[in-house]
Parts: C-alpha cells; sequence; structure tokens
C-alpha cells in the first residue's frame, strides 16, 4: 500500500453531477462513498526525483470535500481513499487529465433521473428521505414522481428526445394513461403541439375549480364522495 501526501493542485472549475456545493458534495461522500477515484502523480524536485508528495490534477474538488470531511471529524485522517497513480513520465501531461474530467462526463437524460426517483420510491423511500439524498426540495420530488408515472409510450416519445419537458409536464395535468396516449396521437397529427394545447384537450371534460359548481360542493366534500381531482404540479 503507498501512503500519500499530498499538495494542492489547480482543477478547472466544474459542478458535481449531482451537488453543486463543496459541502453538498461532501455530504454526498459521507452518505454514498466516494464514487470517482482521484487521479493523482508524484510531484518531482528539481532533479526529477520523486519528492514522496502528490499533486491531484483530478479530482481536487473531491479532496476538498474529503478534506471537510475530516476537518469535521467525520472522517477518519489515515481513512484509505481509492487513486489512480500516473506514473510521473507519463506521456500525459497533468492538464491532459484535468481537462479530461471536466470535459467528457455526459449529463444523464432526465428521464434517468425521474426513473431513479421512482424506484427509490418502490423500495420504500419516502419523498423527504429522496428530497435529502440528492439536495432537491421536496416539491421536486413530486414533480418528478409524477413525470415518471406517465403512459410508457410518452416517455418513450420524451426518451427519444421527440418530446419537450413541458410538453411531458403537460401530460401530467391527467394520470388517466389511455387519455394520455390518444391526446399523444392526436397531437402528433395536429398544428398545435403546445403545452396548453396538451394540458386544453386532457382537461377538455373536466370542470374548474373555480366554477361555481365546484366552488358550491368544495374540493373537500367532492373527493370524499369519490371524485376526482385533476392537480397540475407545474
Amino acid at each position: 500500500m503507498r501512503v500519500f501526501s499530498w499538495v494542492h493542485s489547480c482543477e478547472l472549475s466544474t459542478r458535481h453531477p449531482v451537488c453543486g456545493s463543496l459541502e453538498e458534495l461532501a455530504e454526498d461522500i459521507a452518505r454514498r462513498g466516494l464514487r470517482q477515484s482521484l487521479n493523482v502523480r508524484p510531484v518531482l524536485d528539481a532533479d526529477g526525483v520523486e519528492t514522496g508528495l502528490f499533486e491531484i490534477p483530478a479530482g481536487g474538488r473531491r479532496f476538498q470535500a474529503l478534506s471537510l470531511l475530516v476537518k469535521q471529524k467525520r472522517l477518519a485522517k489515515s481513512a484509505p481513499i481509492p487513486c489512480i497513480v500516473r506514473e510521473a513520465a507519463s506521456e500525459i501531461l497533468a492538464e491532459d487529465d484535468s481537462l479530461a474530467e471536466n470535459m467528457q462526463p455526459v449529463a444523464l437524460h432526465p428521464l434517468d433521473q425521474f426513473r431513479a426517483f421512482q424506484a427509490l420510491r418502490e423500495k420504500g423511500q419516502g419523498e423527504e428521505s429522496i428530497a435529502a439524498a440528492f439536495f432537491v426540495t421536496r416539491q421536486i420530488v413530486k414533480q418528478r414522481l409524477k413525470l415518471a408515472s406517465v403512459a410508457p409510450a410518452l416517455l418513450d416519445v420524451y426518451a427519444e428526445d421527440r418530446m419537450t419537458l413541458e410538453q411531458l409536464m403537460a401530460f401530467t395535468v391527467n394520470s388517466d394513461h389511455a387519455r394520455q396516449v390518444q391526446v399523444l396521437d392526436a397531437v402528433k397529427n395536429s398544428w398545435n403541439k403546445e403545452p396548453y394545447a396538451i394540458r386544453r384537450m386532457l382537461t377538455e371534460t373536466s370542470v374548474r375549480a373555480s366554477d361555481r359548481r365546484a366552488v358550491f360542493v368544495g374540493i373537500d366534500a367532492y373527493e370524499a364522495a369519490g371524485g376526482v381531482v385533476l392537480r397540475d404540479l407545474f
């Protein structure tokens, strides 16, 4: 086992795929562990001899988050950290490693996040715990779960980038999968594919909550009698 001593190194600014701030990244590492190794290489002296120190051309921000956990006494100073050790004589420059780390990652399709939230809920996690795990609000979790719950045919179209996120949001106003698919088919052959048109088609037989009849009966009484209320989370 190699024991590392560290020196500060610069890393191009980048956002963690899940966490924005350094504190959030530290929380994520504390909860899930370090999911990507640090990329390090030996520091050489003027004569080209290894000094026993290592620089971090790729992974400096993760190292800062780990250092924060140590400072908070949530991680032992001697805790082993997985590293990829680049040889000092490597033809690949430290700048190459840093640039590659910041340019190569490909963002997940939003649908992947929707389905991930849905999978967590199916395994028993509540909206609050999911929100805490991903550093988002409970309202965002509710919205993502709503998007994941539309008819599979709609998700297939969205996954292929043949539907915008705004259009998908519009379909969530009515949870009837059969009706969603009917409207999807109608929209395909329509000149007007705007979200407001989709919402209008999905709610054309509904009564607005501001309608006098709805106000007279009351939403609570209507739902208690078995009535269905369409709610737009967006």
